[in-house]
């Protein structure tokens, strides 16, 4: 059974109950900083392959992390380059996901469908921010909306497609902005954008020169 909660029911008990939740391995559907998604316990495998079933999401599609202090990124990732510091200094925390090389044995391999890399976003604003500093893991987030539908902008399809496969729908409204964050990877010192999204091709030549391939 989904527990439904509006936004005005939403208080410090509540917070701490589904971060609590999501700490072990719960699904549950919040805002983020671009639209509502589908969030559990990153390092969880068992909830990280039921994200996929509830969404039915192809295995080949990885998912995204995201974080919500700086401190965790390197207990996740190899190493961050110049490159990639110059982009998160710019950049986060905000709706830019950067692919780095992942720490061996720390994600499931599902999340990265068995790459080497994994999409990390930091957020440190509203709800989400609030749920990951408590449960102290990173979570995984795709978009609240079952595979080519509409994206989690809207809580009446949300509660359509997703109410009874989740454990908790926060209700914060709809969503107007259905912008996804921008992906990008760095390559021989070069930056790639694998996702066109709400920061601008633009904005990251302001950092360098992106690599057109």
């Amino acid at each position: 059974m989904t527990k439904y909660i509006k936004r005005e029911e939403i208080n410090d008990n509540i917070i701490l109950e589904v971060a609590n939740a999501l700490k072990k391995g719960r699904l549950v559907v919040f805002p983020t900083d671009t639209v509502y998604g589908i969030g559990t316990n990153a390092f969880n495998v068992k909830s990280c392959e039921k994200i996929y079933e509830v969404k039915k999401r192809d295995k080949c599609k990885p998912l995204i992390v995201l974080i919500a202090d700086i401190s965790m990124l390197k207990n996740l990732v190899e190493n961050i380059s110049p490159l990639e510091q110059k982009l998160i200094n710019a950049f986060w925390p905000g709706p830019l996901t950067i692919l780095f090389k992942k720490k061996n044995g720390v994600f499931p391999e599902i999340i990265s469908s068995v790459n080497e890399y994994i999409g990390i976003r930091w957020i440190n604003k509203g709800i989400l921010s609030k749920l990951i500093q408590l449960s102290g893991i990173p979570i995984v987030a795709p978009s609240a909306n079952l595979s080519e539908s509409f994206t989690g902008t809207k809580m009446k399809n949300i509660i359509n497609e997703l109410e009874g496969k989740v454990d908790y729908i926060l209700d914060y409204g709809d969503i107007k902005d259905d912008s996804v964050s921008t992906i990008v990877q760095v390559k021989e010192e070069k930056i790639v954008v694998i996702r066109r999204g709400k920061i601008t091709n633009e904005e990251l030549e302001k950092i360098m020169p992106l690599n057109k391939m």
